[in-house]
Order: structure tokens, then C-alpha cells, then sequence
């Protein structure tokens, strides 16, 4: 198993071919991705489609059982039921946070029929200092085929998710660079 000290900072870069495109460097992966579909910016805004520049620190992972069995990191992880999800409501108080569905307000679900969610890393993006309406549900998560761009979040294949679980450790950072 790979091994980076734990204060380890994984870098995000934009791909030079696209601005919905990165490069994911972790130890020596250096791994394609799929950024959101405004690119990498500043000033974050719930729905805009931007991938936030800035460092965030990667605080907990979320599977979906019978998913991508085998796939260990080093984070807290929990496994995703039918009534997990994540509130997008900025008006709601449980804005950017785990709630239990159905939820009175905007929400999505952890299990996800598709396979995006398969293995996700929460970002602390707008969440340990939270601001409404500043972005919600930033993750590291499976990419759309062909890497279409996110709705903010960084993404990567199913096959180079299982090679990087194992740098991904607490005390790890995400750092999206311009």
C-alpha cells in the first residue's frame, strides 16, 4: 500500500485541454479527473457549477454497500442507507450537512442509483465554517463516463478511486489550484 506522511496535500490542477478537466496528483498518481462544469473559480455560489480553488481538508468517506468491495482509505467511513442524504437548501438550517431522508427541505440522496456516490470523500468545503448559499455537497466522487464535468465536485474513475484510497488518510488535504 502507498504511504504519504499525514499532513499528505493531494493537488488539482486544471487539465490543459479542457477547464471541465483536471489532473489529480497524489504521491506518484497522477490521475485524470472531472471538474465542475464552470471550471475552477473563486467566490464559490450554491448551483454554480464551480469547482472551488482553495485547500480542504478531507474529513470522511461514505460507500455504498455492495459497491466497489474492497476499497479501503484511511478515513472514517460509513456505509450509505436508503434514508442518508446531504441538504442543498441555503435557507434550511441543515444546510451542507447529513440529514435523514425524506427531509422537508432540498436534499440529495448518499445512495445514488447511479454510481457516482459508489465511494465518496466529503470536503471540508463550507462545512466546519459554514456560509449559506457559498456551496454544498463539495466531494471527491466516481466520474460520469468520459469525465463530464460535476456540478462543483472533483471526480474520478472507478479504477483510479481504488488507487488512490489508500493515500486518503485524515490529516489529508484537497488542493484545487487555478
Amino acid at each position: 500500500m502507498p504511504s504519504v506522511p499525514s499532513s499528505a496535500t493531494i493537488l488539482v490542477r486544471r487539465s490543459p485541454s479542457s477547464p471541465t478537466r483536471g489532473i489529480l496528483q497524489a504521491g506518484p498518481l497522477r490521475l485524470p479527473a472531472a471538474l465542475g462544469r464552470s471550471g475552477i473559480g473563486t467566490g464559490k455560489r450554491e448551483g454554480d457549477g464551480v469547482t472551488p480553488l482553495g485547500t480542504m481538508a478531507l474529513l470522511s468517506a461514505w460507500r455504498r454497500p455492495g459497491r466497489m468491495p474492497g476499497l479501503r482509505s484511511g478515513l472514517p467511513l460509513r456505509l450509505a442507507r436508503d434514508c442518508d442524504g446531504w441538504c442543498d437548501a441555503p435557507d434550511h438550517p441543515a444546510y451542507n450537512r447529513p440529514v435523514r431522508l425524506p427531509h422537508p427541505a432540498s436534499a440529495e440522496t448518499m445512495r445514488r442509483s447511479d454510481r457516482l456516490y459508489d465511494f465518496v470523500v466529503v470536503l471540508d468545503w463550507n462545512l466546519r465554517r459554514r456560509a449559506r448559499g457559498r456551496g454544498s455537497a463539495i466531494f471527491l466522487h466516481i466520474a460520469k463516463e468520459g469525465y463530464q464535468p460535476t456540478a462543483g465536485c472533483v471526480a474520478l474513475s472507478p479504477a483510479d478511486m481504488r488507487r488512490l484510497a489508500p493515500f486518503l488518510k485524515r490529516g489529508t488535504r484537497l488542493r484545487v489550484l487555478g
